[in-house]
């Protein structure tokens, strides 16, 4: 029998890999529903400090494991407890996430100059298959709502995309600066 090749590791976000550079360099990073390590081994091949926290890390700890910059966290996000993931991050990195109870603590685990970059699903994917249920997708400009009086908002975007599957998102990136305003350069 011929050994199998593992499987190739899942592609990051191009939304996730386009906004990187609003993240202050060199900084320390949550990857906040971090699943394989997609943007956490991104995070780390940009020279960012990285805290990955999921509630299933065996595949962080294969992906990740020997990485003494690179903090793995057994956590379930979903169980009611108060935020455990303290702060003074200079990024937040979610992808294909949502637990609506912890969007108030994302802008609040910020440093001041911290970028949020945040990409899931919206009402429409139920169209597309999983996620269907509608406590996981967003409603229409939901994201935006979440965040416009907490960050500066650098770009959001909405609606049906094509790649690398379709989908119905929504996507953000925005900093921790003077709420509601776009930064100017």
């Amino acid at each position: 029998m011929q050994p199998t090749a593992p499987p190739p590791a899942p592609v990051p976000s191009a939304w996730i890999r386009r906004f990187l550079p609003l993240i202050p360099p060199h900084g320390r990073v949550l990857d906040l529903a971090a699943g394989s390590g997609r943007h956490a081994r991104l995070l780390r091949e940009a020279g960012y400090s990285v805290v990955a926290a999921d509630r299933d890390i065996a595949a962080l700890e294969f992906a990740l494991s020997g990485d003494s910059f690179c903090e793995i966290k057994k956590i379930d996000l979903e169980d009611g407890a108060p935020w455990r993931l303290g702060g003074g991050y200079h990024g937040v990195v979610i992808a294909n996430y949502l637990w609506r109870p912890l969007l108030p603590h994302l802008a609040a685990a910020l440093a001041p100059g911290g970028a949020l970059l945040y990409e899931t699903f919206m009402l429409g994917q139920e169209r597309f298959g999983r996620p269907s249920n509608p406590d996981f997708l967003l409603r229409p400009g939901e994201l935006l709502a979440a965040f416009l009086d907490r960050l500066s908002i650098v770009a959001f975007e909405q609606g049906e995309v094509a790649a690398p599957r379709p989908a119905m998102v929504q996507r953000l990136a925005a900093v921790k600066g003077e709420p509601g305003r776009l930064p100017l350069g």
